[in-house]
């Protein structure tokens, strides 16, 4: 694996990530590889681009909230719009996230409940059937 440029194979082995992935982040334009003829040679632009798209996508951004920030990191501001905008969109997905983890620890313990339920009811027909025979 050379340090300048990764062809796509290895691209794909060191994000674990599909080539199916990388050409679809490649015809949104979220990243840019180089073309010698038919193969493509990411650099590490791309590699540092791939990495963000990826934490973002797990954090739950779209792809245009992620292609925005991208954006914004070539601004002359010190990086200051895209830092403030990462702060803002951050906090509104934790917000949701945390929403999310909310409901779901709720039917977690529901299910819980219901299982149990079960489990009693299951009891008592097997102790029926006993006492039956």
């Amino acid at each position: 694996m050379t340090t300048e440029t990764l062809n796509i194979r290895e691209m794909c082995d060191a994000f674990h990530v599909t080539p199916r992935t990388l050409r679809f982040y490649e015809s949104k334009e979220l990243l840019f590889p180089v073309r010698e003829g038919q193969r493509r040679l990411f650099t590490k632009r791309d590699r540092a681009r791939l990495k963000l798209i990826l934490r973002g996508k797990r954090f739950g951004f779209s792809l245009e909230e992620i292609r925005q920030l991208l954006d914004l990191y070539h601004m002359n501001d010190g990086q200051e719009a895209q830092l403030s905008k990462t702060y803002k969109l951050a906090e509104r997905h934790l917000s949701d996230m945390e929403a999310q983890k909310a409901e779901l620890e709720e039917a977690i313990s529901e299910l819980k409940e219901q299982i149990n339920w079960c489990a009693d009811k299951l009891s008592q027909m097997s102790k029926e059937k006993t006492v039956a025979a």
